[in-house]
């Protein structure tokens, strides 16, 4: 791979996937692997795995395959870049609290810094041991905390007031829950997950039968 060669979107997706995957078999004790068993797992090809592979500089043995820690270092380092990922999250509500919890029991290598919300009743406490704050703390806690990543839970009436406040805050990632399309500077990246249209698709499509 060239140095400093972007990766392409679709490949850095199928890397978070092999991560999972390969987590969760190293957990239960798998060292070594080929190929078409992570192929199969991630219900790819071979060829495309190895490829994927070969672009983060990883080549297996033919008669032994990849090591698993391995590929999973050489995997993390590239997701992880040479930056820490420190984590705000705005909207402390029910699904605020449930990524929250999620977190911090399945993702501790993912670090929420913060949590913010305007309701006095969600703040000045402690959930699944993060510190929520008070909104108007978040560009003075982004600083301090060097926070480069949000995620938003909020209203969709509120969602672009507060991408606004993040953007302006230096954060260049962002990850919408609110089910709305966000308007960002360019250079900021910004992933929406709706729920609610994910399921309405799934809904149409089972429904064709």
């Amino acid at each position: 791979m060239k140095k400093n060669a972007p990766i392409p979107a679709r490949t850095i997706e199928r890397m978070v996937l092999y991560k999972g995957i390969l987590t969760d078999l190293q957990s239960k004790g798998l060292q070594m692997l080929f190929s078409h068993q992570l192929a199969e797992l991630a219900h790819n090809t071979s060829t495309q795995v190895r490829r994927d592979l070969m672009e983060i500089g990883c080549s297996g043995s033919p008669r032994r395959g990849y090591p698993v820690a391995e590929l999973i270092d050489a995997i993390t380092r590239i997701l992880n870049g040479n930056k820490e990922r420190t984590i705000a999250l705005v909207g402390i509500g029910n699904l605020g609290r449930a990524i929250l919890s999620y977190f911090a029991s399945k993702h501790p290598e993912l670090t929420i810094a913060a949590a913010f919300d305007t309701d006095e009743r969600r703040v000045n406490r402690v959930v699944s041991g993060c510190r929520c704050y008070h909104l108007d703390c978040f560009e003075q806690l982004v600083r301090e905390k060097q926070i480069n990543l949000g995620i938003i839970t909020v209203p969709a009436a509120s969602a672009q007031s507060v991408a606004d406040r993040m953007t302006g805050a230096g954060i260049r990632g962002i990850l919408n829950f609110a089910p709305v399309p966000l308007k960002v500077p360019k250079g900021v990246f910004v992933d929406r997950i709706d729920i609610a249209s994910s399921l309405e698709k799934l809904a149409y499509f089972t429904g064709l039968d």
